[in-house]
């Protein structure tokens, strides 16, 4: 059975409905930081359980205060490394991760360094520069992953 990971980050208070529907139907969610306001995580918790770390811009509300600048989800025997900045994923990674996910850029990526998936779905906040507004997904099967960034239609 395929377990589905959806992946959002850089929302900087909007959380847009077209990065909701995109979500809707995944196992598990993960917030990359950059939150702006806590009813955004609210809203994914209605959606599947909530993974989030914090953004080097959800700093000055108590309620960012409670959320941590790493985490570590266990899906069966995958564990997926979060943190906002690429910049801070230690090296070596925690033993048996299999998946990277950062945010902050706002440009969705994928790449595979060592056998390690890292991803960053990008921007579903406000847009930067010329980025795509979009998600991301993780599609876990065991031990075997494939990420897939998602562009949003906002016609």
């Amino acid at each position: 059975m395929t377990i589905k990971v959806g992946l959002i980050s850089d929302t900087h208070g909007l959380l847009r409905p077209q990065a909701l529907e995109a979500l809707r139907g995944c196992d598990y969610l993960i917030h990359g930081g950059d939150i702006g306001k806590p009813d955004i995580l609210d809203a994914l918790r209605n959606l599947a359980p909530l993974t989030v770390v914090r953004g080097n811009n959800d700093t000055d509300d108590a309620w960012a205060s409670e959320v941590p600048y790493e985490a570590i989800l266990e899906v069966g025997e995958l564990s997926i490394y979060v943190t906002h900045i690429l910049a801070d994923v230690p090296d070596p990674l925690p033993s048996g991760v299999r998946v990277v996910v950062t945010g902050h850029s706002h440009k969705p990526v994928q790449q595979t360094r060592q056998g390690v998936l890292f991803i960053n779905p990008g921007s579903a906040g406000p847009r930067r520069f010329k980025l795509p507004i979009t998600v991301g997904m993780l599609h876990i099967d065991g031990l075997d992953v494939r990420g897939e960034l998602i562009e949003l239609d906002l016609n």
